[in-house]
């Protein structure tokens, strides 16, 4: 069974905390940009049917800077934050519903499934327009020319 996908039973009734690190292929990240573990600190609240889970998830990722094209590794991390209640407890319009929020799942009474939400919160976080490094200077316009190496030999 997946390190992200919680077993309510062996939770505290009101308040636990819950540290999981795990394989970036065990949330559907492919492990080639994915190349670290998914790691996440949460604080996970029972109260009867309904599950709360708030806390923090984070990984590292390789990426292409768009100005260089060199291959770089950037530290994601993000906020994560779900709601979630036992399948069945409305109706199934009110949970057709309640599905199409982004913080509200459901489960079956014994496991809370958080792979599919953890991989959507570590997605979002990643930048439109990655670069190395915010100064970089990128490739010469003319010649292609790394500039993070030096000047090129253009006539500006």
């Amino acid at each position: 069974m997946s390190d992200f996908i919680l077993d309510l039973a062996t939770l505290k009734p009101s308040l636990d905390r819950v540290v999981i690190e795990a394989p970036a292929t065990e949330v559907g990240l492919p492990v080639a940009t994915w190349r670290g573990s998914v790691r996440a600190a949460l604080r996970v609240e029972k109260s009867g049917s309904r599950v709360s889970v708030r806390g923090d998830v984070s990984s590292v990722v390789q990426l292409e800077c768009d100005r260089c094209l060199r291959a770089f590794e950037l530290e994601v991390a993000a906020p994560f934050t779900a709601y979630a209640d036992r399948r069945g407890n409305a109706s199934s319009a009110e949970e057709e519903l309640l599905e199409r929020d982004d913080y509200m799942m459901f489960h079956d009474g014994r496991r809370l499934d958080l792979r599919e939400s953890v991989r959507e919160t570590l997605l979002l976080e990643l930048p439109i327009s990655p670069h190395c490094r915010e100064d970089c200077p990128g490739l010469c316009p003319k010649c292609g020319a790394d500039l993070n190496l030096g000047p090129c030999g253009c006539a500006r």
